[in-house]
């Protein structure tokens, strides 16, 4: 496990430096895919592929396997006009849950993609504590305030800073349990 967390660490640092990023399609499941694949290519098998299997986490379960890809027609669909509706429409992907594993950093540069490109900001991910998040992303299926209050606090719109966009990337690794220093 640490070493999909190391290479796919670099693969997301690469991501970044190599400026593919810029080749990726913003807001839509396909570039959500290509995130995932980017991250887990030789990783994993499945990786930028759409599960075909129920999951479920902390005893939540995600979207269902059978209606999945009629699910994620609708959330790319979804307006990305304001903050608001952005992360409405981060939240409906996470409760699709489209991976078997890796939706979390596929889905927080997924959300970045969408707020540089509408809005001209990213989230500094650097302040936000892991707790406040994880715990804010559980109950954003039921009202998503809490979640848009903690990611407004750290928007910025320097958006090419090198320093937030790494330091972003550790931090998303870290929500999963997974620590830069590690060998």
């Amino acid at each position: 496990m640490k070493n999909i967390g190391k290479n796919s660490l670099e693969n997301a640092f690469r991501l970044f430096e190599s400026n593919d990023i810029g080749k990726i399609e913003i807001g839509t499941t396909k570039g959500l895919k290509e995130i995932h694949h980017y991250l887990f290519d030789g990783l994993y098998d499945f990786a930028g592929e759409i599960r075909t299997l129920n999951s479920s986490k902390g005893g939540f379960r995600f979207a269902n396997a059978l209606y999945l890809n009629e699910i994620l027609v609708k959330i790319e669909q979804m307006p990305e006009s304001s903050f608001e509706e952005i992360v409405a429409k981060y939240v409906e992907m996470n409760i699709a849950h489209p991976f078997l594993e890796g939706n979390g950093r596929s889905m927080r540069i997924w959300l970045d993609m969408i707020l540089k490109n509408r809005l001209n900001k990213v989230v500094n991910w650097q302040f936000i504590d892991k707790t406040l998040y994880l715990q804010s992303m559980e109950r954003s299926p039921i009202n998503d305030l809490e979640l848009r209050t903690l990611l407004m606090q750290h928007l910025t719109d320097d958006v090419d800073n090198r320093e937030i966009i790494f330091k972003g990337i550790e931090q998303s690794y870290y929500y999963e349990g997974y620590q830069k220093d590690e060998e």
